[in-house]
């Protein structure tokens, strides 16, 4: 799974550089995504503004990501029309707080 990690002020940026969270790519995001977070409890800032499309495996490696031990509280930016429509469709927009970018986001955090 090809994404960068940032620590930022005690945030926990992630970004994932592909363009499909699918099911060929959902366990190494989830796995991924999960070995990062085990450092420590702190907020997350999951950066998906390269990704074009998931499908229901992401969706669920997005969910199982929200659920691990030690994630602090997680925020998603920069949702590609695509993959937001989807998010919306399910509801997911609903359990995720989701924010246009990182700066968007670090500022809610804070609030």
């Amino acid at each position: 799974m090809d994404m960068r990690t940032e620590n930022r002020n005690g945030y926990l940026i992630i970004t994932l550089n592909q363009s499909r969270l699918d099911a060929a790519s959902a366990p190494g995001f989830r796995s991924g995504v999960e070995a990062a977070i085990a450092e420590g409890r702190q907020p997350v800032v999951l950066d998906l503004s390269r990704v074009n499309f998931m499908d229901s495996s992401g969706l669920g490696a997005m969910v199982a990501v929200l659920k691990t031990p030690n994630c602090g509280e997680l925020r998603i930016v920069g949702l590609q029309r695509a993959v937001l429509q989807l998010f919306r469709l399910t509801r997911m927009d609903r359990i995720f707080h989701c924010h246009d970018d990182v700066a968007a986001a670090l500022k809610a955090v804070k609030a």
